[in-house]
């Protein structure tokens, strides 16, 4: 077999071909992108991969009455992004602390399984939770 009138590169070529391009990148023809297009592109991955918002159980819905907890659209916002990084860490049930209330999320069904205030935690004991996210 002639090597020479093969159809297989050589190392020779290949690393012409190689050079070449990092040569390119270095001078700016092969243009990256930019900072905001990198950010915008973060950005809109995060909002597609971001789960609905948080369902309540009936549990969980009569403790805030019974306790007369409303939640303010910020602190919604906030137990939702605590939720979303509890999944992202592959936490199952998390304690999603917001302010001075306490609730237990199951993160696979994105439900809040119950809800707590600050008089209610005074044992400061929270079982069957196997990670905590503090907002």
């Amino acid at each position: 077999m002639d090597i020479q009138k093969s159809s297989f590169s050589s190392i020779e070529q290949m690393s012409d071909l190689y050079l070449s391009k990092v040569k390119q990148e270095e001078s700016g023809g092969v243009r990256g992108s930019s900072f905001e297009d990198i950010l915008a592109q973060k950005a809109l991955e995060r909002t597609i991969q971001k789960p609905e918002a948080l369902k309540f159980s009936k549990h969980a819905a009569l403790r805030l009455a019974d306790r007369n907890i409303d939640l303010s659209r910020e602190q919604m916002e906030r137990l939702n992004d605590g939720a979303w990084k509890a999944k992202q860490k592959g936490i199952k049930d998390s304690l999603v602390i917001v302010d001075d209330l306490a609730f237990i999320v199951n993160v696979p069904n994105n439900t809040v399984i119950t809800a707590m205030d600050r008089t209610d935690t005074n044992e400061n004991v929270f079982t069957n939770i196997n990670g905590a996210v503090i907002m």
